[in-house]
C-alpha cells in the first residue's frame, strides 16, 4: 500500500491543530474573557485597538503552549486515561522533540506580540510563561493544580491592565483573584471527569481532594465568584448592565450544579463547557454598561 507524503503532512499537521487544541476552542474563550474583562475596565470600556489585538492573538497563543506542554507532561499518562489516550503524543502522531519545538516556537511568537507593548508589560511577561510551563508538572504533586492553573490563566489580567495604564491597580488584582477562584472552579469540573482514571494512576487534583465534597466545593467557589464580581461591579460604580450579566452568569452556576447532580462524566464536562458563557455575559454586560455611560 502506497501512502501519499500529503497524507503523511495532513495527518502531522492534524496532529499539531489537535496538540494545540485549535479544534477545541473552549479553552480559548475561558482564558479570552477575563482578559477582556481587565482590557475593558483598564481602559474604561474603550480599549486601544492595538492592544486588543496584541492580546486576542496572544491569548491564542498561549492557551495553545499552555496545552502543548501539558500534552508533554503528561505524554506517558495519557495513554492510560480514556479521555486522553488517542491524542497526539501518546498516538505517536507528534513526537517529543516536534512537540517542544512547537511550544518554544509558540511562545517566541507570543513574546513578540509582548515587545510591542512597554517594559513593564515584557517584564511581566516571563511569569506568565513560567506559570504556564510550571503548571502540568503540578498534578504529580500537589492536590491543587488548579490553584497554579488559575494563576496562569489569570496573568494576562495584570499584563492587560499594565499594557494599558501603565500600573497594576487593586482592581486588576481583584479581577485576578476572582478569575483565579472561577478556574478552580471549572476545571474542577474537568477533573471530575477523569476522576476514576486519575485514581488508578496517581493523579492529583481538586476533584480527587475534596471526593465526596466536589459538588458543595464547586458550588461553594461559584459563590465567591460572584461575590468577587459583585465587589468589583461596587468598587468601578457600574451599573444594570453589569450587573445583569452577573446575575445570567449566576442562572448557569446553577444549571451547572444541576448538571453535576449524579456526577456523571459527560454532564461534568458539560458543565465545564458552559463556563465560556457565563465569562461570557459576565463580558456583554461589562461591554453594555460602558458602551452606555460613554
Amino acid at each position: 500500500m502506497r501512502i501519499s507524503l500529503s497524507a503523511i503532512d495532513r495527518n502531522k499537521l492534524s496532529g499539531f491543530i489537535q496538540l494545540m487544541r485549535l479544534d477545541k476552542p473552549v479553552g480559548i474563550y475561558l482564558l479570552l474573557w477575563p482578559t477582556l474583562w481587565a482590557l475593558w475596565v483598564a481602559a474604561q470600556g474603550v480599549p486601544d485597538w492595538d492592544l486588543l489585538l496584541i492580546f486576542v492573538l496572544g491569548v491564542v497563543l498561549m492557551r495553545s503552549a499552555g496545552c502543548v506542554i501539558n500534552d508533554f507532561a503528561d505524554r506517558d499518562l495519557d495513554g492510560h486515561v480514556e479521555r486522553t489516550r488517542n491524542r497526539p503524543l501518546p498516538s505517536g502522531r507528534v513526537s517529543s522533540r516536534e512537540a517542544l519545538v512547537l511550544f518554544v516556537s509558540l511562545c517566541l511568537l507570543a513574546f513578540g506580540l509582548v515587545l510591542f507593548t512597554d517594559t513593564q508589560t515584557i517584564l511581566l511577561s516571563f511569569g506568565g510563561a513560567a506559570l504556564a510551563a510550571l503548571y502540568p508538572f503540578m498534578k504529580r504533586y500537589t492536590y491543587f493544580p488548579q490553584v497554579v492553573l488559575g494563576a496562569a490563566f489569570s496573568w494576562g489580567i495584570v499584563m492587560a491592565f499594565s499594557a494599558q495604564t501603565g500600573e497594576v491597580p487593586k482592581q486588576a488584582w481583584l479581577i485576578y483573584f476572582i478569575n483565579v477562584i472561577w478556574t478552580v472552579a471549572y476545571d474542577t469540573l474537568y477533573a471530575m471527569t477523569d476522576r476514576e482514571d486519575d485514581l488508578k494512576i496517581g493523579i492529583k487534583s481538586t476533584a480527587v481532594l475534596f471526593a465526596e465534597g466536589d459538588k458543595l466545593a464547586v458550588g461553594g467557589l461559584q459563590l465567591l465568584v460572584l461575590a468577587g464580581l459583585l465587589l468589583l461591579g461596587g468598587q468601578l460604580s457600574l451599573g444594570l448592565s453589569y450587573y445583569l450579566g452577573v446575575a445570567a452568569a449566576g442562572g448557569l452556576f446553577g444549571y451547572q450544579q444541576y448538571l453535576i447532580r449524579n456526577r456523571d462524566p459527560k454532564a461534568c464536562f458539560e458543565a465545564f463547557l458552559n463556563n465560556h458563557w457565563a465569562g461570557s455575559l459576565v463580558f456583554a454586560g461589562l461591554f453594555l454598561d460602558y458602551l452606555l455611560m460613554g
